[in-house]
């Protein structure tokens, strides 16, 4: 299969295992790399992955620890790896990538702990302009079952754009949708993470079906302020990345965002135990709403639990009265 045929996908965690298993099945070649060379064994003998043990990896997925071959094989990348780790995957691809390739990133997160996009963080280590974002409310576990899943690619560039829909558009399993909004789809898939756990607390905390909406509505509100100030577009935030994030999150066990909420809530684990995207979201978040002068109590209220600032009930306590108190 052509090199412009192939989706190279960065990472074999839950999201880079998830989409390479719905495209290989849709036909698409499909290299995941991994640093990992005992991930890189297993996937290749016994066609799964450690993320999805139960799930076979259909055959036109294949599995390299070298990057050089990804590079050479493969012209169309997705950057699946935690945001913490964005800076030296950058920085270790920028020695095998050039100027051809199309890189687009699935993190939900700012990038630490400069709170910088995704993107921007990529174009200080590749050496490609050609970058953009995929987001929007496909669970991994979805994907890899088969349920129907939408997302939305984002670039400056139209490229960009067309090669994502053409090489990851694979319908009714998953469809995409573009957008050249690309600080939008960035900040809004961060933000949804942190407001999938606020959502998740004020739940596990019993609030009602009333209140709940009109958290979900103040979330989406100043999320698109933050956007705003970023020189986002703010309709983006009540698109796929934004409101439909936070819609499929937040009523899905599934949603590891939406599972921290529930056990701060229920007291399992502390503060100091978050790991999640979406908790690391909230505290770069808040710093860069900060930064640009931006309110934003739901956001304030989420980071300030996760730092241990605020108790749970206080903090569902504070993010009623702000978000009752809003226009």
């Amino acid at each position: 299969m052509k090199r412009a045929d192939t989706v190279g996908i960065i990472g074999a965690g839950t999201f880079g295992t998830a989409l390479g298993s719905v495209l290989a099945r849709a036909g698409r070649r499909v290299i995941l790399w991994s640093r990992d060379v005992a991930v890189v064994q297993a996937i290749q003998t016994s066609r799964r992955g450690p993320r999805f043990p139960s799930a076979p990896l259909p055959e036109p997925l294949e599995a390299t620890s070298d990057p050089r071959r990804l590079a050479s094989e493969a012209r169309f990348l997705v950057l699946a790896v935690s945001s913490t780790n964005v800076r030296d995957r950058a920085r270790e691809l920028g020695d095998v990538l050039d100027g051809s390739h199309i890189v687009v990133h699935a993190i939900g997160a700012l990038a630490t702990p400069t709170n910088e996009r995704v993107s921007e963080v990529m174009a200080q280590g590749l050496p490609t302009l050609k970058l953009g974002v995929l987001a929007g409310p496909a669970l991994p576990a979805d994907l890899v079952e088969g349920h129907f899943a939408s997302m939305v690619v984002a670039s400056a560039f139209d490229e960009v754009v067309a090669e994502a829909r053409r090489l990851l558009n694979v319908p009714p399993a998953l469809r995409l949708y573009g957008s050249r909004d690309l600080a939008g789809v960035e900040l809004a898939s961060a933000l949804s993470g942190a407001y999938v756990i606020a959502l998740g607390l004020c739940d596990g905390l019993g609030m009602t079906a009333g209140p709940r909406a009109v958290l979900i509505t103040r979330a989406i509100a100043e999320a698109a302020r933050l956007g705003a100030a970023a020189g986002a577009e703010a309709r983006t935030f009540s698109g796929l990345a934004g409101l439909g994030n936070i819609l499929v999150r937040s009523s899905s066990d599934r949603s590891a965002d939406y599972l921290l909420g529930r056990r701060l809530a229920d007291g399992v684990i502390t503060a100091d135990g978050v790991r999640t995207e979406g908790a690391r979201a909230a505290i770069t978040g808040r710093e860069l709403a900060k930064q640009l002068r931006v309110r934003m109590p739901v956001l304030e209220g989420v980071a300030a639990v996760l730092s241990g600032k605020l108790e749970p009930k206080d903090a569902a306590q504070l993010l009623g009265d702000n978000v009752a108190s809003e226009e």
